[in-house]
């Protein structure tokens, strides 16, 4: 049987990364539009830091989700 609350926590993981997903992508588009004002960098690291923090909690979450459908031990 699979461990459901292992399984909620890999989709809440999932929530957490997808509005990410969408941000990040604008940001770092909105960073290159507005090349210059001396913010550009500032915002380029923060669409930086949101692209990668989407893909690490994407990552964990089906990963977590992948140990609750096979019950593995966290």
């Amino acid at each position: 049987m699979a461990n459901q609350s292992l399984i909620n926590k890999g989709i809440k993981k999932l929530f957490i990364a997808l509005p990410q997903m969408f941000i990040g992508p604008a940001v770092l588009y909105n960073s290159f539009s507005n090349q210059h004002t001396n913010w550009h960098y500032l915002v380029m690291a923060i669409g930086i830091f949101l692209c990668l923090n989407s893909m690490y909690f994407a990552f964990m979450g089906l990963n977590t989700i992948v140990k609750g459908l096979f019950n593995e031990k966290e």
